[in-house]
């Protein structure tokens, strides 16, 4: 198993510790097992395959807009994580600036988990973001971007795009949300996350059918505003998962050592606002 190039940032993981940080009772799925997720195991996962920072990624899975596990796994993390937040669509504005005085660089729209509607009226709120600087950050899948796209289409928030949109593979390059998101790379600041493959791909591992999505993606947004994201720990998965295995198939679709760095370091580390970037 060939690795890519190191060191390196992984933009898309969650923390998940109901000992300590118990799930909120409405919860509608309680992950458990292997999908359990402290901060200790997450820095220990990470000096095993040498990721230098990670972005943490709260979850609706389990705690919602309960930022507690979420500002301290920052904490823990000593300067090694900055994190995404979910909040209620009418977050005062000071909450969302002391989130980011822990650490907190952007706000997530799970598309997917609450329907397109729950959206519907958040202009407020991406103006909010704008003017403290945080990013927007969307998971959608199948053609849910096309019901965002009057919401973010007249707001100059900046966007990052989970999972590579989770696009229908059976619609093909050619879907009319793929192309929109196509559009975005090409037209707007936004990045993309090279992520998340098991959650749209038909195929088992290394998910060959989502390869030509990924370099239309590439092609679209560039490298300079691409970034990679394991997932970890693989809420939901169908089949099991590892870290190393998922690392490895970028060395696939990025046999240049000079592509991974650029992927894996140098425009992660601009988007997260660290030093040295």
């Amino acid at each position: 198993m060939t690795m890519p190039a190191s060191p390196r940032i992984d933009c898309h993981i969650h923390a998940i510790d109901p000992a300590r940080f118990p799930y909120g009772a409405d919860t509608p799925y309680r992950p458990s097992g292997q999908e359990i997720a402290p901060a200790a195991q997450l820095i220990r996962v990470f000096d095993a395959f040498d990721v230098r920072h990670a972005l943490v990624v709260a979850t609706n899975t389990g705690y919602g807009s309960d930022s507690r596990i979420l500002l301290d796994t920052l904490a823990q993390g000593g300067g090694r994580f900055r994190g995404v937040a979910v909040v209620a669509n009418d977050v005062d504005i000071a909450e969302l600036a002391r989130l980011k005085a822990a650490g907190v660089i952007g706000v997530a729209f799970n598309v997917p988990f609450h329907g397109a509607d729950y959206y519907r009226n958040t202009a407020p709120l991406l103006e909010k973001l704008v003017s403290l600087d945080l990013f927007l950050q969307v998971q959608v899948e199948q053609d849910q971007l096309l019901d965002l796209l009057p919401l973010i289409e007249t707001s100059p928030v900046r966007l990052v795009i989970d999972h590579c949109g989770r696009p229908s593979v059976a619609q093909g390059l050619k879907g009319r949300a793929f192309q929109a998101l196509l559009a975005i790379g090409r037209e707007r600041d936004a990045h993309v996350k090279l992520s998340g493959y098991y959650k749209f791909s038909e195929l088992p591992h290394p998910y060959e059918d989502t390869w030509p999505f990924i370099a239309a993606l590439v092609e679209a947004f560039t490298l300079d505003r691409c970034v990679w994201g394991s997932d970890y720990p693989f809420l939901r998965a169908a089949e099991r998962l590892d870290y190393g295995p998922l690392l490895a198939v970028l060395t696939k679709l990025f046999p240049d050592p000079g592509d991974q760095h650029l992927l894996l370091w140098r425009t992660p580390a601009r988007l997260l606002g660290l030093d040295g970037s």
